[in-house]
């Protein structure tokens, strides 16, 4: 509802606006300013949970950030490459996040690359306490094997992220899929999400060959 909440475990019924010792308010403007001007953040990750679960995009919220420097990582549910929501984040030049939760499946998977392009495409594997989130009838087995499916349809950017981990301060718990991907590829730009407790967790995952947090 234009605002920025609190993820707890995946339990979206149950977020409410953030209360944060950085800014006053939850408006996404006043907190990404908050982050830019603190620690030099201009680059944010925006998870449009209404978009997500079907209501109308933020698509005034993602405009506003843009106009004022910043630039997003955006995930608004996108189901297909027909989506209305791809065409504003082309124009907002933003990189677009490809959710295993939302996607219908592979073949649209294949198709959104196609019309986005494997630069600003983000594949996320979205799992819950380990199991994969989404359409999993149209995909393959666990959470390696669909990774790996993404990676041979050409995706180089990928997130990792357990909602279960997501602000309930027990680490990110998927450090061991993490490794084995880039062992595996290590030309992946792999960002792993959700759950980071502080400074340990960011220099762990690090060392095992994490990109991004």
């Amino acid at each position: 509802n234009g605002l920025v909440v609190r993820g707890i475990a995946g339990q979206r019924e149950n977020y409410r606006p953030i209360v944060s010792q950085l800014c006053a308010s939850a408006d996404p403007g006043a907190v990404a300013t908050a982050l830019r001007e603190r620690f030099g953040f201009t680059e944010l990750y925006l998870a449009d949970l209404d978009a997500i679960q079907h209501r109308s995009p933020q698509w005034e919220v993602w405009q506003a950030l843009v106009a004022d420097g910043f630039r997003l990582w955006l995930d608004a549910g996108i189901q297909n490459a027909k989506d209305n929501s791809l065409d504003v984040m082309l124009r907002l030049d933003a990189s677009i996040i490809a959710g295993l939760e939302s996607v219908d499946g592979p073949a649209e998977l294949r198709e959104i690359l196609n019309r986005v392009g494997d630069e600003r495409l983000v594949f996320s594997v979205d799992l819950k306490e380990g199991k994969p989130l989404g359409n999993i009838e149209e995909w393959p087995g666990d959470a390696w094997r669909i990774a790996e499916l993404a990676i041979s349809m050409g995706a180089r950017r990928m997130i990792v992220l357990d909602l279960a981990r997501v602000g309930v301060g027990e680490g990110i718990g998927t450090e061991e899929l993490c490794v084995r991907l880039k062992q595996t590829f290590p030309e992946l730009q792999l960002t792993a999400g959700g759950g980071v407790r502080g400074i340990d967790d960011v220099r762990r995952l690090t060392a095992l060959g994490v990109d991004h947090v």
